[in-house]
């Protein structure tokens, strides 16, 4: 059996190690892969793993020797599953592997934008308290939490995380999801996406992109919220109009915005959002702490016992 990784960097930067793949036969590890070097480094490999390297209806075809794709992430938009499906290669990914270290990113995001304690403290660090006639100030407007409403589009695992988080600081949680589920009722009360928008104080990003999510915050959305709000996205870079949140927040509508997603990754020169008053962007690291990514390993360590064993587990292809 031979296995190729082809972007090994993205979960293993070097922190974890790749030997376990080792018992299943002969391993090629690449850091980085050049999108015209796939199908050379895939070879006659008979499973690869990837975590953002596109697997095209091109590349499937060239590579005949091909039985298992392992998706080193949860979402396989980069997979073309209906060309593997027809070339009978299942396509695994990892369902469930950063729930709590992206519900606590989400809220170190929001305590952020609520206190700006990195500002706070570039400012002390710089001599300013030293020179301060005051026992205590502060530069930007502070908020709390408890008592306040948040609203949470998307309440899956990770957003019903969150909305824990949430009511442990003593908000309120709403919650606008395409289903209900028991879990979900003991967490937040369920309203339409208006009422939520208009409700909201913070407003928290956690459902899947689909043609029906597509920008779902945008000009019009962000007028129904309250002047003042913040909004937070861990999800999809494509949920929000980055123009229009670029706007809003210039225009004092929004109290800030934080995404460790962007339309674009790596991030555009041309981004809007760069330059943003109020703005926190991060590198898509929510899911990364080292926790989370033994998690993914993991998994794909069963996604392949299981294919091997006749029984493919987390097929997203069937």
């Amino acid at each position: 059996m031979k296995l190729v990784v082809l972007d090994s960097q993205a979960v293993n930067p070097g922190d974890l190690s790749w030997d376990w793949l080792k018992a299943f036969g002969e391993v090629a590890v690449y850091p980085r892969t050049p999108e015209e070097e796939v199908v050379s480094r895939i070879g006659d490999a008979e499973i690869v793993l990837i975590n953002k390297i596109a697997m095209t209806r091109q590349v499937l075809e060239r590579c005949p020797n091909l039985k298992l794709i392992c998706v080193q992430a949860t979402g396989y938009n980069v997979v073309d599953c209906q060309a593997a499906q027809e070339l009978g290669i299942p396509v695994c990914n990892v369902p469930d592997y950063g729930t709590d270290a992206v519900a606590q990113f989400t809220m170190g995001l929001l305590l952020e934008l609520c206190h700006q304690i990195g500002h706070h403290n570039r400012w002390v660090q710089a001599g300013n308290w030293c020179t301060n006639p005051d026992f205590c100030y502060w530069e930007t407007p502070q908020m709390e939490l408890s008592g306040k409403t948040m609203g949470i589009i998307g309440f899956g695992r990770i957003g019903r995380r969150v909305g824990e988080l949430a009511k442990a600081f003593g908000m309120e949680v709403l919650a606008y999801s395409r289903s209900r589920t028991p879990e979900g009722e003991k967490i937040a009360s369920y309203v339409p996406l208006e009422e939520l928008l208009e409700k909201s104080q913070a407003l928290s990003l956690h459902c899947p992109l689909t043609p029906q999510t597509h920008k779902i915050i945008n000009e019009n959305t962000l007028n129904q919220m309250q002047t003042g709000a913040i909004l937070l996205n861990t999800a999809r870079g494509d949920l929000v109009e980055e123009a229009a949140v670029a706007s809003a927040l210039r225009a004092g509508k929004l109290r800030g915005y934080a995404a460790d997603v962007l339309s674009r990754e790596p991030m555009s020169p041309e981004n809007p959002l760069l330059g943003a008053p109020n703005c926190i962007l991060t590198p898509h690291m929510a899911w990364a702490p080292v926790e989370s990514r033994r998690r993914i390993q993991r998994c794909t360590q069963d996604n392949i016992e299981a294919f091997l064993a006749g029984h493919p587990i987390h097929v997203v292809n069937p």
